[in-house]
């Protein structure tokens, strides 16, 4: 049965309520910033400003990686970005970013700062950087690249389609929840497809492939996303079940994840991370939990 009330578009739309929802606050027609407000800047040569949202897990997963195979060139200062509050709208953020969204990354290791936004472009900038987690090879980076752009463009129905109707919509349709569900699930259906002949996404190596992808689809078979494990029937994905928890093992993944976060068990929370040993020494009001989610 359709439940969905008929909706006639207007000629024209106008922006004259906010959209409803449990992230309304940070959506809006025009973009640029809404307030001055400057960005800290840590000791490090890359300053990092995020949140531990999927596309946010990406960035701290790689940075904690290149680190764990001995590039001190990648430490790093994570800033929190509170989206719920519209830190993102300051001045300072939309410098770096113009989009407002993070993660952003301001790489300071030159003479003159780079700024590099979008997940997936942070990712390659450093796997370029430290020539690490992108095949050389011609082949073998092809199929890297093709399979983090593939997460670029499939995520968006993840996240945006079936995540805000499932999750975050002030109310419940079936139409775009069933059109977002099938939609997942044959993404999965390719990634299981895919695995059952690889042990990693882009083949036998791990890559900035699987680093991209883990965050939304890895955490999504293993439950920890939208709660919608049961929903979509997740066990029938072997493969992908097989290969999240492998990555989901990694000490620099397990790390990574708890960078910038502000939600779930205080014990899996990092505010800030400013040195290798803030993972030991957190202190109960860098875990006081809060409301912003992601």
């Amino acid at each position: 049965m359709n439940d969905q009330v008929e909706y006639t578009p207007p000629r024209v739309w106008v922006w004259d309520k906010a959209s409803g929802g449990q992230f309304a606050s940070i959506n809006r027609p025009i973009a640029g910033a809404t307030h001055e407000k400057a960005l800290p800047v840590g000791r490090h040569p890359l300053q990092l400003y995020s949140l531990a949202t999927p596309n946010g897990v990406k960035v701290t997963v790689m940075l904690e990686e290149l680190l764990a195979r001995g590039h001190a060139g990648a430490e790093y200062d994570a800033w929190l970005i509170r989206i719920g509050d519209g830190d993102q709208f300051g001045s300072g953020f939309v410098a770096v970013n113009p989009n407002s969204k993070i993660p952003a990354l301001l790489d300071r290791s030159g003479p003159k700062p780079i700024r590099v936004f979008e997940s997936g472009a942070i990712l390659v900038h450093l796997a370029e950087k430290f020539g690490e987690l992108l095949p050389t090879e011609p082949a073998a980076r092809a199929e890297t690249m093709s399979w983090l752009f593939w997460q670029m463009g499939s995520a968006p129905y993840l996240g945006g389609g079936f995540g805000h109707f499932y999750a975050y919509a002030p109310a419940k349709f079936e139409y775009p929840i069933n059109r977002f569900t099938m939609e997942v699930k044959r993404q999965l259906d390719v990634l299981d497809r895919r695995l059952a002949d690889n042990e990693y996404i882009a083949g036998s190596e791990y890559s900035i492939a699987d680093i991209a992808i883990w965050p939304w689809y890895g955490a999504l078979v293993l439950g920890t996303l939208y709660s919608a494990a049961e929903f979509l029937s997740v066990q029938d994905y072997k493969n992908v079940q097989r290969w999240a928890a492998a990555i989901g093992a990694r000490p620099a993944v397990r790390r990574g994840r708890m960078v910038n976060r502000t939600f779930g068990e205080p014990s899996s929370q990092l505010h800030e991370r400013h040195d290798a040993a803030d993972f030991d020494t957190r202190t109960q009001d860098k875990l006081a939990p809060d409301s912003a989610g992601g």
